[in-house]
């Protein structure tokens, strides 16, 4: 992978607690543990192990994360601040607190940084 673009945000996923009970086992297929924490800025979260988080969560993580990349305050969508937010995964198991953390970076369109691929060639 060659990352050229420095992007916006940075994103951190924390497992805050769980909707029932006090483990995962045989409850959470990902194995998800209180204090597990996930980074990205644009591709799916990893853990300090390099473990990506649950696809069914990241379903519901990526339109909150464009909201935020497009300007957006999470507390318009229930967030608890501007930058943060609680979910619980699809399943009912495993509740995240998304916090969003501005890098500084120009926008990724508004900079101008997509070149379209060339549409008049066949």
């Amino acid at each position: 992978m060659k990352k050229w673009y420095d992007e916006e945000y940075e994103f951190c996923v924390e497992v805050t607690g769980f909707l029932h009970g006090d483990h995962t086992e045989r409850y959470c297929r990902n194995g998800e543990e209180i204090g597990d924490r996930y980074i990205c800025t644009y591709g799916c979260p990893v853990n300090q192990d390099g473990y990506g988080i649950c696809s069914k969560t990241m379903m519901m993580l990526y339109p909150l994360m464009e909201s935020v990349r497009s300007g957006g305050d999470l507390e318009n969508l229930g967030g608890e601040g501007k930058y943060t937010k609680t979910i619980v995964c699809p399943d009912g198991c495993v509740i995240f607190r998304l916090t969003a953390r501005p890098l500084g970076n120009e926008n990724f369109h508004k900079g101008h940084f997509y070149d379209a691929p060339d549409q008049a060639s066949t």
